[in-house]
């Protein structure tokens, strides 16, 4: 920030400049539009459907199977429907909800067909909570935007039925131990769930932020799984069928597995996402001032609450307890803020996430050494953020060396 005023002005000097300044605002050119004096002409009435200033354009990143959240443009913990991350394997498909049906069998009393109207007809019930791919880290360059270390994951309140409801309508089998997810998509996504999941916090959800669900997040209606691996909250959902053990598709076998230490052993079924945090400001390409800041960022585990976020200015030497922001849901992102006075010296900034089960993110060695140097899910390592002398912030690529 720079000062109004520097130095000793006289009265008629500060009025003068300040006309001078109104005037230039006046005359410049915003967004490639003639400025204009707004309390002089109305502005747009009421529409159908209102839409982002022209001088905000945030945007996902995306690739030929996934589309990146833009951590670092966003405040708050709830995430636009329009730039939730998307994953699929297979495109999305275009389903006309007036056809769409799910289906419930196997070990059940009462196989079922239910249309979306059908499902709205059941008790409603919306939280707030995170998504996450479980191949959700790129260690990058050092070029690299928040959106591209950790952007496939974000929040929405989502909105349907509880899965234990429907289960009970049609009669669950108390001896049904797992339960197969299938997918309408062209990949027919398929996965295999544990049913303690069903009856804890799983639901059928039919819409995000109050909205129907976006195409790309699964409408008309997906499994959702909170504090899960993406994959497992199966979008496009059509067919639920219980069992005694799992189905052990393509998606639990050759993928969502991890090969431990030398291969011998392979990590399967690891489906709750770890805690973790990442620095979104100051955070690259941030050019940085001398003077105060405040050091933003989000943590969330799959395992409950946030309990503390711990930040780092010096490279890790020492840690400062940071504030988190009011409400602090369980399986949720939450947002934590520190003030930080930085010098101008070359530094190194950091977070690491404490949840409430007494779990601590871990380094990137730490983790390693606990998985071995094959694994590709579920990374969640410390990350950070080099400040150099003249301001310039970089990601702490090497950090994440091999």
């Amino acid at each position: 920030m720079k000062p109004l005023l520097s130095g000793r002005l006289t009265r008629r000097e500060v009025l003068t400049g300040a006309a001078g300044a109104v005037s230039a605002v006046a005359a410049a050119p915003v967004a490639g539009q003639e400025a204009l004096d707004t309390t002089r002409r109305p502005g747009r009435g009421p529409n159908e459907r209102d839409q982002r200033s022209p001088f905000v354009d945030p945007r996902r990143d995306p690739s030929l199977t996934s589309s990146r959240t833009p951590l670092q443009d966003l405040s708050g913990t709830v995430t636009p429907a329009d730039l939730h991350f998307e994953r699929h394997h297979a495109g999305v498909p275009e389903i006309d909800p007036d056809r769409y049906e799910l289906l419930i069998h196997g070990m059940v009393e009462r196989p079922t067909i239910f249309s979306l109207a059908e499902l709205r007809r059941f008790p409603a019930t919306s939280r707030i909570c995170f998504l996450e791919c479980s191949g959700n880290l790129r260690r990058g360059t050092p070029e690299t935007l928040p959106q591209m270390v950790c952007g496939l994951t974000s929040q929405t309140e989502w909105t349907g039925v509880k899965l234990s409801t429907l289960l009970n309508e049609v009669g669950a089998n108390r001896d049904a131990t797992w339960f197969l997810a299938e997918g309408q998509d062209a990949a027919v996504m398929t996965r295999s769930i544990p049913m303690f999941k069903a009856f804890d916090d799983a639901m059928i959800a039919y819409a995000q932020n109050g909205d129907a669900l976006m195409p790309g997040n699964g409408f008309p209606a997906r499994l959702l799984l909170p504090g899960w691996e993406g994959n497992a909250s199966v979008k496009w959902l059509r067919r639920i069928e219980l069992a005694g053990q799992p189905f052990m598709t393509r998606e639990e076998t050759s993928k969502y597995t991890d090969p431990l230490g030398d291969g011998s052993s392979v990590r399967q079924f690891s489906f709750v996402m770890d805690a973790r945090s990442i620095i979104t400001d100051p955070a690259y390409p941030r050019v940085i001032e001398r003077g105060w800041h405040e050091i933003r960022g989000l943590a969330w585990s799959g395992r409950g609450r946030i309990t503390q976020v711990e930040v780092s200015t010096d490279g890790g030497v020492t840690w400062q307890a940071a504030e988190l922001q009011a409400p602090v849901l369980p399986k949720a992102h939450v947002r934590f803020r520190t003030p930080w006075n930085w010098t101008g010296a070359a530094t190194e900034i950091l977070s690491r996430a404490t949840d409430e089960t007494g779990y601590v993110q871990p380094t990137w060695e730490v983790l390693r050494a606990a998985r071995g140097p094959r694994t590709r899910y579920h990374q969640n390592p410390i990350t950070s953020w080099t400040i150099g002398e003249d301001g310039r912030v970089l990601f702490g690529a090497d950090r994440l060396r091999s």
